[in-house]
């Protein structure tokens, strides 16, 4: 056992310098790395088929409990295909909303109704992003939201980095209030079965509270950048809302798919459906709306990031069916002292400090099964420990521009509109609000659960 342990712990550190030097692409890096689990550590050094059977998890398609719930939460390991399922239809549901001119329709006509005054746009700017990002994954969002607002900063004669900077914070903010808001949040709901309503019931409070210091924070902070500098357009000249949807059939139709999506979602506890048949049902009825345009919508998906998660669900299992993970809870606990107070506190800003310069997607995976080894030695509630893991790894990677992916894709739309952002710059700007919220968010779980 030994030996298959020093091989998952070496086959996931090298999973994970890699991801961060970002020189291969990361879903052949965690691919690769997940079948060196299955062939060192599970077939070599453990000798064990099952092993592999149990990580590779295709049975559990032939669940009914991964399709219907019934109220008990199955212990799983290896691939979650309740994560990929949901993910992968959302993605389809959110290419057909952007084919169908959706994101930009609403950006402009927000936009209109303050009157593209930079101030108020600022404000509600920001309040949108983390709205879009409790329902959309917030990459997508800032891709959408960051480009209307480089556009429309043209047009208004205003430095665009300091309004993206302040949407990027408040997507990441946002997606940590639901269960699919971040990647994240999706893998701890659908592995320890928390629903929709237990994580906006929870973390989503916590996003609230945050979110009502963190928008004045960043007016106070930009607000020298508020100012038009004179080389703006005539106002007559900005983008019509309507010029920017491409089809009304498709926009209708994208509307009602989105509302039916938030609906199944915020209901799933009571209809005991789950999110891999939500995630499923709302991607087929979209590619059934889109008709010829389906085929369009399924080249748009990004299989790389599912690829991705599929790779590294099984290098994790790899670290969790050896028990290096019961080391790692065992690690937590001898340094807390048992103390619930300073395990919550570790795994707060641990995983912020962490997720703040590697990916916070496999350090969310990774911690899962120690968060559950913790709370049933300790006796510690299995949901205060998840709501810090949740904050800590959607929060804390806003604080460094490669914390969290929607940070890359929001500073590169800058940069590409003439506008680079620099690690002082960022920094100076984001990590201030990171531990802002990290510690509201270490109060509230303090003062509420403990």
């Amino acid at each position: 056992m030994v030996s298959a342990q020093i091989a998952a712990v070496a086959i996931f550190l090298v999973m994970f310098l890699l991801l961060v030097l970002e020189k291969f692409p990361r879903h052949l890096v965690t691919l690769l790395c997940g079948l060196a689990t299955l062939v060192l550590v599970f077939g070599i050094c453990m000798k064990d088929p099952s092993a592999i059977v149990e990580s590779l998890s295709f049975q559990s398609f032939v669940s009914p409990t991964f399709w219907y719930s019934t109220g008990e939460v199955e212990t799983t390991t290896g691939i979650n295909w309740e994560t990929i399922l949901f993910i992968a239809g959302m993605m389809i549901m959110v290419e057909g909303m952007a084919g169908s001119g959706f994101f930009r329709w609403l950006c402009i006509k927000l936009a209109r109704m303050v009157h593209f005054k930079p101030a108020p746009l600022f404000i509600l700017f920001m309040i949108l992003s983390a709205t879009l990002s409790m329902f959309i994954d917030s990459i997508t969002v800032i891709m959408f939201l960051a480009a209307v607002t480089a556009e429309l900063a043209r047009l208004m004669g205003l430095n665009p980095a300091p309004l993206i900077l302040a949407e990027i914070f408040c997507a990441n903010l946002g997606g940590s209030a639901t269960m699919c808001g971040d990647p994240p949040n999706i893998i701890i709901g659908a592995s320890l079965g928390y629903s929709f309503f237990d994580f906006i019931s929870n973390t989503g409070v916590i996003a609230l509270a945050a979110m009502v210091l963190v928008v004045p924070y960043f007016y106070f902070f930009f607000r020298k950048y508020l100012i038009p500098s004179g080389t703006g357009a005539d106002p007559a000249s900005f983008p019509d809302p309507r010029d920017a949807i491409t089809s009304m059939r498709g926009f209708l139709v994208s509307c009602a798919i989105f509302a039916a999506a938030v609906l199944l979602l915020i209901t799933h506890a009571q209809t005991g459906l789950t999110v891999a048949t939500i995630g499923l049902s709302i991607g087929l009825v979209t590619l059934l709306a889109a008709g010829k345009e389906a085929g369009t919508l399924l080249k748009r998906v990004d299989y790389a990031t599912l690829l991705f998660f599929i790779g590294l669900f099984v290098a994790v299992s790899g670290l969790e069916y050896t028990g290096t993970l019961e080391l790692l809870a065992q690690f937590i606990q001898f340094v807390s002292g048992g103390n619930v107070y300073i395990m919550v506190a570790i795994i707060i800003w641990g995983s912020a400090l962490a997720s703040a310069f590697i990916d916070n997607i496999p350090f969310a995976a990774t911690m899962i099964p120690v968060i559950r080894t913790l709370s049933s030695v300790q006796g510690v509630d299995l949901q205060t420990l998840a709501w810090a893991l949740s904050v800590g790894t959607d929060i804390g990677g806003s604080a460094t521009p490669i914390g969290a992916s929607a940070n890359v894709v929001g500073t590169s739309i800058a940069a590409k509109n003439g506008f680079p952002v620099t690690w002082g710059q960022y920094c100076k700007a984001q990590a201030p609000a990171t531990i802002l919220v990290l510690v509201v968010a270490t109060v509230i779980i303090f003062v509420r659960y403990l």
